[in-house]
């Protein structure tokens, strides 16, 4: 396989309901908080590239029926393909290639950084200097008695994150299979991010989106690359980035 170009996803994370994904206890001494959310070393919360990327998979793998994390390795399967084999697998003959798809963490805008920080718009009443605290009670419903009082700690709605992701294209199929990663990010839009979805937390939006494809002569020049497409995920035409996209890579295969 001979690399051909890679494509550059980068844009914004809003969060439009409270975002949890757990840290550890050790994370930084917060009173009365009983799980907290997950921070660098400086105590700003961040979204692991991981936990982006797993569910990403996870929401693909639903879509095509699968139970279980798909390990087959071969180059037929987009999954493998593009996400990675997932699982140790004793298959020998693995066909698939490389990992196509690069997931960064995604750190805390520095807008949305500074405005918590300064206390400023939406995050005026933030109780902690980046996150907040969301009390939550476990009800039986037989009795209809509370129970084992929790707080959650959470980053807040409105929140933005960075978030970059690469995408390399290694043979001419891989301009196929690009449109599953645009398909698993639709699909997340509408599903939930962390944990606690289904008590409304983790809603995400991404704006501002930018894909831009350098190929290898653009590394080799210090060019800049060519835009692929620019602006809302719901915008996003499939077939036309396809056909630019091979339009693009077989000039550089003719370089």
């Amino acid at each position: 396989m001979k690399l051909l170009g890679k494509l550059l996803i980068t844009g914004h994370i809003e969060v439009l309901t409270g975002l949890a994904i757990g840290g550890s206890k050790s994370d930084v001494a917060i009173g009365g908080i009983d799980n907290n959310v997950i921070k660098n070393s400086e105590g700003v919360p961040y979204i692991p590239g991981s936990s982006l990327k797993g569910k990403l998979r996870s929401l693909i793998e639903k879509r095509e029926g699968r139970t279980e994390v798909c390990s087959c390795g071969t180059d037929k399967c987009f999954i493998c393909t593009v996400f990675g084999t997932g699982l140790p697998t004793k298959n020998k003959n693995i066909t698939a290639g490389p990992t196509r798809l690069y997931v960064r963490d995604a750190k805390l805008n520095e807008n949305t950084k500074k405005q918590m920080e300064k206390k400023e718009g939406i995050f005026s009443n933030l109780e902690l200097t980046y996150t907040e605290g969301k009390w939550e009670n476990q009800i039986n419903r037989l009795t209809s008695k509370a129970a084992h009082p929790r707080q959650q700690e959470r980053v807040p709605a409105g929140s933005i994150f960075d978030f970059n992701m690469i995408y390399n294209i290694l043979t001419k199929k891989d301009i196929e299979y690009f449109h599953q990663v645009i398909t698993a990010l639709r699909l997340l839009e509408d599903d939930y991010l962390g944990g606690n979805g289904s008590r409304g937390y983790g809603r995400i939006q991404f704006q501002n989106v930018s894909i831009l494809l350098k190929t290898v002569s653009d590394y080799e020049s210090g060019g800049t690359g060519k835009e692929i497409f620019s602006g809302l995920l719901s915008d996003f035409e499939d077939e036309e980035a396809k056909n630019k996209l091979k339009s693009l890579v077989e000039e550089e295969e003719k370089a």
